[in-house]
């Protein structure tokens, strides 16, 4: 990001490793024997994201919290809260929600099966394109009616009806593993991957064709593939190279694979 100008990137979409939730390979500068994970200098890629954002451009955030002896960290809040002194607007507060599978937690508690996706804004958002899949019940054309003024006159009126599918709500959930969340095989050599659809529509609803997406923490390439999919521009960064081995992998093969058409469904 430091060789990025002000104002360079439309939207941002990444997950970092929290909380030393997953094992990643040790090769990655900061490694932590003791967790064999790695720590990241989040205050300074938070400041880093708000000069590269554009006025109008969107950060998702995807994150979550471990519990650690009864207690959960609230790492998740207190990154939310430090973008909003960076300058950020917190957009949105969304939940990734995930069949109860590979869920962390303790017995004591209800299983644990979300992350938090913050959806911060630099300004206000420039694109906004909501998704309308969700099944309105009380889907009806528009009807003609009345209505009574004081005077006793009758005054004809129009209503509108409502379309069989409704904006969605902001909990997207997503079934997970192989065979969910890609079909590429090779994407699941990295510890953390999450689905690509989750990524497709967060694309699309925060950008328009042709913007430039960035992941500052790409592991596997899901946002450059779906970039790709979508018709958008990407840059990613990471910082081990068998993880970019995996990535470049992905995209010049598993992105070939795929029919033009599946990109709807996704």
């Amino acid at each position: 990001m430091s060789k990025m100008f002000d104002g360079y990137i439309d939207l941002t979409i990444t997950s970092p490793p929290y909380d030393e939730l997953r094992s990643y390979d040790n090769q990655v500068m900061g490694a932590n024997p003791k967790f064999n994970g790695y720590t990241f200098p989040f205050e300074k890629i938070a400041k880093e994201l708000y000069r590269v954002t554009k006025r109008g451009g969107v950060v998702v955030w995807i994150v979550g919290d471990s519990c650690v002896k009864g207690n959960e960290t609230g790492n998740s809040f207190r990154q939310a809260l430090f973008f909003k002194q960076c300058g950020f607007n917190l957009f949105d507060t969304m939940i990734y929600s995930k069949p109860p599978r590979g869920a962390v937690g303790n017995n004591k508690t209800y299983w644990q099966s979300f992350e938090y996706m913050f959806v911060f804004s630099k300004g206000s958002p420039k694109t906004i394109n909501l998704i309308k899949d969700r099944e309105n019940k009380d889907a009806r054309n528009g009807d003609n009616g009345t209505k009574r003024l004081k005077n006793g006159e009758l005054l004809k009126l129009k209503r509108g009806g409502y379309g069989a599918l409704g904006r969605r709500t902001n909990i997207w959930e997503y079934n997970i593993g192989k065979g969910h969340s890609t079909s590429d095989k090779i994407a699941h050599d990295h510890p953390a991957i999450f689905p690509e659809k989750l990524a497709k529509d967060h694309i699309y609803t925060w950008s328009k064709v042709g913007d430039l997406v960035y992941d500052p923490m790409m592991g596997s390439g899901t946002v450059a593939k779906m970039c790709i999919l979508t018709e958008r521009d990407y840059i990613g960064s990471e910082i081990n190279k068998n993880y970019c081995d995996i990535a470049e992998k992905r995209i010049s093969q598993g992105v070939l694979q795929y029919d033009r058409n599946e990109i709807e469904t996704l």
